[in-house]
């Protein structure tokens, strides 16, 4: 079926996530919306910069949930966040010993948080994509620290490891940029998306395939 080429009405939102920090993030805006979360393969292309990673994840849960609903009207927001720190990618740790593994990465140093948002229109099948970055230095910390932390579970299913809403907020001793871009939702960027929903432009980014 072709698809018109500039944007529809946004008359249901929908959050590609079941991140319950998103999830938290994106009522603050008070502004009505689903959930469904998106599967997708999340590992990192070979040379992928961080920048480029979370773009096309964030972009590939918008579309995938937007394709599965399949209603005109519907907007999608993907989101997809990642680590970056001594050259390497930080994702969410398969288990206790990789989550081990990215905490002494990250002790007493400075890293990288990235988080790519996309809103994708299924209507017209386009959509934009943004991606903030912020820099987060942790204190040094000590074998005992990682291994309590590790064994409260805090680790799961969060990029780098660790949540900076919890209890690794206290080893954070500078940030610079958006505490919500190292949470996983920037606000000031998925407003601007959606502030841009509303105007009837030509989108810049098409749909997959």
């Amino acid at each position: 079926m072709a698809r018109n080429r500039r944007s529809t009405p946004l008359l249901r939102l929908v959050l590609a996530s079941g991140s319950p920090r998103r999830r938290a993030l994106l009522s603050q805006l008070g502004r009505p919306f689903t959930v469904e979360a998106a599967e997708v393969d999340e590992m990192p292309r070979p040379g992928e910069r961080p920048w480029a990673l979370v773009r096309r994840l964030a972009a590939m849960k918008a579309v995938t949930v937007g394709e599965r609903l399949a209603q005109p009207g519907t907007w999608t927001l993907g989101a997809d966040t990642v680590v970056a720190a001594a050259g390497d990618i930080l994702g969410k740790p398969a288990d206790a010993a990789e989550a081990r593994a990215m905490l002494r990465l990250l002790s007493g140093r400075t890293h990288q948080v990235y988080t790519g948002v996309a809103l994708w229109d299924y209507g017209s099948g386009q959509g934009w994509v943004r991606v903030a970055v912020a820099a987060v230095t942790f204190r040094t910390l000590s074998p005992l620290e990682i291994e309590e932390y590790v064994a409260g579970g805090e680790p799961v299913g969060k990029a780098g490891a660790y949540a900076v809403q919890g209890r690794a907020g206290a080893w954070v001793t500078a940030l610079r940029g958006n505490v919500e871009t190292v949470i996983g939702l920037p606000l000031d960027v998925t407003q601007e998306l959606l502030a841009l929903a509303q105007r009837p432009h030509v989108l810049a980014v098409r749909r997959r395939g």
